[in-house]
């Protein structure tokens, strides 16, 4: 199973040096993807932005949203970026889309959460792949470029976690992107289950590419660190949900991680893409130790 890692880019007091750090750190390897998601609210950075700054200071790393909320966008606004990505990457990027949770970062968008929002993704993501195909996104205007240096456009993961979404995903995706903040193997393998099921009961030609995350920590005072970070990013769901969530989290120590990775691969995860505390170098360095002992 490989492994990819995502940029520190929800946590306060940033700084380029950090971040180009962390891309040059990610992109020497072993990891096999950048990734970066997509928060309004709150101090971090801009994933458009900032998986742009990546792909112009890395070489070999894979890049990739993790993910365009797509309904707070137009499909051809996210047409545009993810084949400019795909441009500057020369043809490294993959996407992940979802319809997110946090009703705040739609309104600061100023745009409204719609009703049958899977429904509205699968439409978008039609409209993405017409537009990287190069019809005109409306009638009489020239078609919306640049074209993506793959053919067809970069691969599409859904990201979704619950049964009618993974059901409607199935459809249209490359392949579906799963969570468990916690890296439990008994809700991952409810999740790979459902999407197994789904995917034959849909008769794609395919096997679905099987993505999935958690979130850990390496740095000093590492489980205090990651309960915090959880805690403040949970925080806008009410205090209640997050710190339930904070309590459970402990992929804090190398023997955690180890076992989520263990519990991933068994499932037949074919990659993990890990979300980190802390924008410490040690979350990295500490990896890099937990890949080589894995072999």
């Amino acid at each position: 199973m490989k492994v990819g890692l995502c940029l520190p880019y929800s946590q306060e007091g940033l700084s380029w040096e950090v971040l180009r750090e962390w891309c040059r750190r990610i992109d020497e390897g072993p990891f096999s993807a950048l990734s970066c998601g997509e928060r309004m609210v709150g101090p971090g950075v801009d994933m458009m932005a900032m998986l742009g700054a990546a792909a112009a200071v890395t070489e070999r790393v894979r890049i990739v949203p993790t993910l365009y909320v797509l309904p707070m966008h137009s499909a051809s606004k996210v047409a545009k970026h993810a084949a400019t990505l795909d441009l500057i990457s020369d043809g490294r990027t993959m996407i992940t889309v979802g319809v997110g949770g946090r009703p705040q970062d739609y309104a600061v968008m100023e745009r409204e959460p719609v009703r049958q929002q899977h429904k509205k993704m699968s439409e978008q993501v039609a409209q993405i792949r017409r537009i990287w195909a190069g019809e005109p996104p409306l009638e009489g205007a020239e078609p919306l470029g640049p074209r993506p240096v793959q053919p067809g456009g970069p691969p599409i993961l859904a990201g979704v976690t619950r049964p009618r979404a993974i059901a409607q995903a199935v459809r249209w995706a490359d392949g579906i992107y799963s969570w468990s903040g916690n890296g439990d193997r008994s809700e991952m393998k409810a999740q790979q289950e459902m999407i197994l099921s789904e995917w034959d009961r849909a008769a794609r030609d395919e096997p679905p590419i099987r993505i999935a995350g958690f979130w850990y920590s390496l740095a000093p005072d590492a489980d205090a660190k990651l309960k915090n970070y959880v805690y403040k990013y949970i925080r806008l769901a009410g205090e209640g949900p997050a710190k339930a969530m904070a309590r459970t989290v402990d992929r804090s120590s190398r023997e955690a991680i180890h076992a989520s990775l263990d519990a991933y691969e068994e499932l037949g995860i074919q990659e993990c893409w890990l979300n980190s505390a802390t924008p410490e170098i040690a979350e990295i360095d500490g990896l890099l130790e937990i890949l080589d002992e894995r072999g």
